[in-house]
């Protein structure tokens, strides 16, 4: 951009990316202390947090991507600056947040980053049918692990490693149905069509977010499909063959995976269809 460090250095966002390394010497410039800031495990805005997200709201993505790859704490200022910005993310196009966020969901503890975008405020903006998920009540004898929110959270934090797009956001988006099809009869707790409506829901929030096609459909098909592998061991034969062999089979069983060791824990099922 410049041949002057220092000018360069205000295009930039926080301090742990704010060092130059001179390839000719070996030597690492620092004139933010980005490398105490690695060492610490710190996100920091460089100068004033609240000028750094104004010139590009996007910066507090990046900064809870940052934190929760990493395990980093963000710096009291720059996490101040992030809570009271939080509605300002919506003046970022919907393209930048799907990519920011896929960058999330993709990478190390997800789960951590969408607990940060809940607590900064930002999960409301972006992703208000992901924050309703949150005090939702579930039947404990299936889901002994809490509330809807809590549910996600635990199934994101069992997300393998590197999992494609599609997989990533049909873990984050399998349950947002529950909300608007909560029913009580006799004290019990049902979600009738839950995985329907939520497809539906799913494929509006992609849209809003302005993903590709392809996500939106890979992502309607697992959710849709998510409560059909309860049956799987009474299909008959003809039936069964037509299940495995759809595109989004793979994708179907990991999520069936974290949805029932996020839950009651039996993966029989999972176990059963990779045997056939």
């Amino acid at each position: 951009f410049t041949s002057d460090l220092s000018e360069d250095l205000k295009r930039r966002d926080f301090t742990i990316n704010g060092m130059f390394y001179d390839p000719q010497t070996g030597n690492i410039i620092d004139f933010v202390n980005g490398i105490d800031d690695c060492r610490a495990g710190i996100v920091r805005a460089i100068g004033d947090p609240l000028l750094r997200f104004r010139e590009d709201y996007l910066r507090m993505l990046r900064a809870i991507r940052f934190s929760a790859r990493f395990k980093f704490a963000i710096e009291p200022h720059t996490w101040k600056a992030i809570i009271e910005n939080a509605s300002h993310i919506n003046d970022i196009s919907p393209e930048r947040i799907f990519t920011e966020l896929t960058r999330m969901l993709c990478a190390a503890h997800p789960d951590k980053a969408i607990e940060l975008l809940r607590e900064s405020g930002i999960l409301n903006e972006v992703l208000p049918e992901v924050a309703a998920l949150s005090g939702v009540e579930q039947p404990p004898e299936f889901h002994p692990e809490g509330d809807v929110f809590i549910h996600t959270i635990k199934a994101l934090h069992l997300l393998s490693n590197n999992p494609s797009t599609v997989l990533a956001w049909s873990v984050l988006l399998h349950d947002i149905g529950k909300p608007p099809t909560l029913t009580r009869s006799h004290e019990r707790i049902r979600f009738n069509n839950h995985d329907r409506v939520g497809a539906e829901m799913a494929v509006a929030v992609l849209k809003r977010l302005r993903a590709s096609n392809a996500v939106i459909d890979g992502v309607k098909a697992c959710i849709e499909n998510h409560m059909n592998f309860m049956n799987v061991t009474r299909m008959r034969l003809s039936t069964l063959k037509k299940f495995l062999v759809r595109p989004t089979l793979r994708d179907e069983i990991e999520l069936h995976r974290v949805d029932c060791l996020a839950s009651h824990g039996d993966i029989s099922n999972c176990s059963f269809l990779e045997e056939k």
